[in-house]
């Protein structure tokens, strides 16, 4: 339980937070996020709004809060000054000061260089927007009258923001709704009739890419471009500094690197080394971007190497998921290796570190180790001679020595300020066979000792991690250089946090476990099991992956709203429109002969045209068709544009019907039924359109299906900073409707078959269905329904 004065606390930030204009559920996952609370107090502070601010201002704080550069850090006071003065005061400009701090990091900088980067005094007139508008509308004049009040406004607003990035959005807005009002007039009922294909503009906002500088960073257009080719790995890149004063700078001499290129034929070479002890998540999606991207754009290869020193963890379920997703996320291995492959080879290259006086057998506890190294003192066996550490480890090897009396420990820098060069331990003994290597070995190598050895082994030419290895850079290039070994170039980047989810392989094997979840593949999980069968494609994975970009910025949650936006993209090109209903409310039509049944024509795509039948499919329209419980009120009201009683409605692809009566249970306030009349001549132009379902012949029930509704599984943005993640878990991430209504086009729907449900979003047949019945797993809303929802 929370102690008195750090509930006052959070009191006193959630208020200083509302203060500046956050809104209430803003501010309260903020305070849940101890990270980005102390980022936000610190900018608030820099700003000196304690007292409060105007919201345009409060909320480009939090931005810098929640996104800006770690590397620059030091000018982060220059950019709230201007962000107070309102010298700053649009999301473009400040997501134009974030790109120019990330370029320039911690170095000085010219104040003119960056007012011009950001757009800092640069106005606009509305007279100078409306001609870019009146240009933009007669370079899109045909598309626009064909198209009509169902063009893409996103579009044009795009094109305006590229001649004017620091334009006024709602200046630009109204002159670009004026100029359609005038060009096309008032609004018609054929244009009131076809529902928009998709409405882009909010996620455009997500992915847009601000103009930071004149010329966009090559980066932008080749995110690998950042990477040296293997013939620069001479440079030093890379210093490490030893207690005694002395410096290792890190690069290959002439000949190991002239030695690798002969070897390599110059070709980049990556790995992609998974542990085999869980399912892939959406952050190895990140990490096989780049490690095979890379190799691809370089006309290289990468190797999927599993990383298989803990014979405990490893399992051949994980080893073959492993290999299989990889693939279905479109990368081709150079080679498949496992680690236990070079066993022999890293055992060989630990007696030549002994030999060498760079390792000595130890035989402290883990809690002697641990309490050691907190207090930087060297184990009693450090110094022991070499011949009886070379003795001692060749006992481990023969199995002599029992588990947990023994291990081999680097002899680094115990006085280091890096942790990692404490002696990290090289050997440990475990008697478990290998799931690869049998019962040959018991003794196993670390990560630690066993990855950069791998790496040079295997001429890797770029080795790519994440940056909570950052600190383990030394002890890589420390192990190399004690054995003489060729060196890889060493890069870190920044992890892919996402929200409303967990992560960890920990926190994941708990989920799975402990069953809060339906296995690795649950839909609801950010595994790229769950994400394929929750109908996400490889394509909207990577493409999200490279719209965030390769930095080395580890201080922002990508919000899951930025995912969804790719995968929309890319399932509204892909799947087909059909209809179904998931609370069926039955509708009798009275003024149609009960048995009569009319087919007509229903479009799979929204751009279809009547004369291509490809393009369409047959839906049946009977005089019981079944519309959504919620697109039916008893009283009627302004904004409503559903059915109500004496009301008209449009059904989608059909004929308009008007609700003449209405059946009500003995409670005289449960719906039961509709009676209505149709419109067979279509003379009625109501504004409400509907999706529907009909009885395909006379007393014969519509398709039954069953609909998975999944939603975010937690519901707070970022439950791992929670001390109770599990009770923060979404009671409402699976809903499960086991009788919807659907259309005869969907009777012979297979496994992985795309579509979209007219007004509901789209969906995927799951694994779980059967002949009987159909199993459909909502992949994602139309819309984003986030901050509507406000869950």
């Amino acid at each position: 339980m929370p102690g008195k004065d750090e509930t006052s606390d959070k009191e006193k930030n959630l208020e200083l937070f509302l203060s500046i204009g956050l809104d209430e559920r803003t501010a309260k996952n903020t305070i849940a996020n101890n990270k980005v609370t102390a980022n936000l107090l610190a900018v608030i502070h820099e700003a000196a709004v304690t007292d409060g601010c105007n919201r345009t201002v409060g909320n480009l704080l939090y931005t810098v809060a929640t996104k800006y550069p770690a590397n620059a850090l030091v000018h982060r006071p220059k950019l709230v000054e201007y962000i107070v003065s309102s010298k700053i005061k649009t999301s473009a400009q400040l997501e134009a000061a974030f790109s120019f701090f990330s370029t320039t990091g911690p170095e000085n900088f010219k104040l003119n260089e960056f007012e011009e980067a950001c757009g800092v005094g640069v106005e606009v007139s509305a007279e100078e927007i409306e001609q870019t508008v009146k240009k933009v509308f007669e370079e899109n004049k045909e598309v626009i009258l064909e198209q009509r009040y169902r063009t893409n406004v996103g579009d044009l607003f795009a094109h305006v923001r590229k001649k004017h990035p620091w334009a006024d959005p709602k200046i630009v807005k109204q002159l670009i709704d004026a100029k359609l009002f005038e060009l096309l007039g008032e609004r018609t009922a054929a244009d009131n009739e076809k529902v928009p294909k998709k409405k882009k503009e909010k996620p455009a906002k997500v992915e847009e890419k601000p103009v930071a500088t004149p010329e966009q960073p090559p980066e932008d257009i080749n995110p690998f471009v950042i990477f040296p080719q293997p013939e620069e790995n001479f440079k030093v890149h890379t210093e490490v500094f030893y207690s005694d004063g002395s410096i290792l700078r890190c690069c290959n001499k002439k000949e190991l690197l002239e030695k690798h290129l002969k070897l390599t034929g110059g070709k980049v070479l990556t790995r992609f080394p998974p542990e085999p002890n869980g399912y892939l998540h959406i952050g190895h999606a990140k990490a096989m971007f780049i490690d095979f991207g890379l190799a691809k754009d370089r006309g290289g290869g990468c190797y999927l190497r599993y990383d298989d020193t803990n014979p405990q963890a490893e399992k051949k379920e994980y080893i073959d998921h492993i290999e299989e997703i990889v693939k279905w996320m479109g990368w081709e291995p150079f080679k498949i290796t496992y680690t236990s492959d070079y066993f022999q080879d890293l055992y060989d290259l630990a007696v030549e570190l002994i030999r060498r006086g760079h390792a000595y057998v130890d035989h402290q506890t883990p809690d002697e180790i641990k309490e050691y190294r907190e207090k930087k003192m060297n184990s009693p066996w450090r110094d022991r001679p070499i011949a009886e550490s070379l003795q001692l480890f060749e006992e481990m090897k023969q199995g002599i020595i029992e588990e947990g009396k023994a291990t081999l420990r680097m002899k680094q820098d115990m006085q280091s300020d890096n942790f990692n060069m404490y002696d990290l331990i090289a050997y440990r003994i475990k008697f478990t066979p290998h799931p690869h290597a049998g019962d040959k070995w018991c003794i196993y190598p670390s990560y630690d000792y066993a990855h950069c050895i791998v790496d040079s082994l295997e001429n890797v030419t770029h080795s790519l991690c994440t940056l909570e290895f950052e600190t383990r850079r030394a002890s890589y290039y420390w192990l190399l250089d004690s054995l003489g070994l060729y060196e890889p170039h060493v890069w870190e980047y920044s992890r892919l946090n996402i929200s409303n989810t967990v992560m960890s392989k920990r926190k994941l094997n708990r989920l799975v476990t402990e069953k809060w979840v339906d296995g690795w593949d649950d839909p609801r999980l950010m595994t790229l099991a769950g994400l394929r069968r929750r109908g996400v494609t490889s394509t909207a994975i990577n493409s999200f992956v490279r719209g965030i970009g390769i930095t080395r910025s580890d201080c922002s949650l990508i919000h899951v709203s930025r995912l969804e936006y790719h995968i929309r993209e890319e399932l509204n090109k892909t799947a087909i429109r059909t209809m179904v209903v998931l609370h069926p409310l039955k509708v009798v039509i009275t003024n149609l002969e009960a048995g009569t049944v009319m087919d007509l024509d229903a479009r799979k795509w929204p751009d279809a045209q009547t004369d291509d039948a490809s393009a369409t499919y047959k839906v049946p329209f009977s005089n019981v068709v079944y519309i959504e419980h919620s697109d039916f009120r008893l009283k009627d009201s302004k904004d409503y544009y559903g059915l109500a009683p004496g009301k008209s409605v449009l059904l989608r692809y059909a004929f308009p019907i008007k609700c003449t009566d209405v059946i009500l249970a003995d409670d005289k306030e449960t719906v039961l039924e509709i009676r209505a009349e149709y419109d067979p001549d279509k003379k009625t132009k109501p504004k409400g359109v509907l999706h529907w379902v009909a009885e395909p012949s006379l007393g014969i029930d519509p398709l039954k299906v069953e609909v998975r509704l999944f939603d975010k599984l937690f519901l707070s943005e970022n439950p791992a900073e929670l001390d109770d993640w599990l009770a923060d878990l979404n009671p409402q991430s699976k809903v499960v409707i086991p009788n919807a209504c659907a259309v005869p086009l969907l009777r012979d729907a297979v496994l992985g078959d795309k579509f979209q449900f007219e007004r509901l979003g789209y969906f995927v047949v799951d694994k779980d269905s059967t002949p009987e019945k159909l199993v459909f797993n909502r992949t994602v809303t139309l819309r984003d329904s986030y901050n509507k929802s406000g869950k």
